[in-house]
């Protein structure tokens, strides 16, 4: 391989990582006021020690929140996602093909419920409730 033909395949690789980091900075900047709230709680270790991250890319999918450790996926959903059963059931069953367990919850119940949500999460990361 040429040393042109190296710079080219760089360069296209570097336009590709431009574009992607371009798409999480948009969805960051697109968060739901349920997703804002719930990321409050699982940052920085605060959900008892575990650590959680945010727009996690797995496979060809974008998870909302990630524990890797526990393998435990968190998705929260807005109305857009009744429209959407069939595309949100191929991506769990991806997921879970992978290892993941998967914990879906709505936009209303994170912000009217936000201590239910942050119960069953902890206890899907094999912890009783706090």
């Amino acid at each position: 391989m040429t040393a042109i033909k190296i710079f080219e395949h760089v360069a296209g690789a570097l336009d590709k990582l431009k574009s992607v980091f371009s798409l999480f900075s948009a969805l960051r900047a697109q968060q739901t006021e349920a997703e804002n709230l719930l990321w409050t709680y699982l940052r920085a270790h605060r959900l008892n020690g575990l650590k959680f991250r945010r727009q996690v890319v797995l496979g060809k999918y974008i998870v909302d929140f990630l524990c890797l450790s526990e393998k435990i996926i968190v998705e929260v959903d807005g109305g857009q996602h009744a429209d959407q059963e069939n595309y949100d059931t191929r991506r769990t069953a991806y997921l879970e093909s992978k290892g993941y367990r998967v914990l879906r919850f709505w936009n209303n119940e994170v912000l009217a419920q936000s201590e239910q949500v942050l119960d069953v999460i902890w206890r899907a990361c094999g912890a009783p409730s706090p």
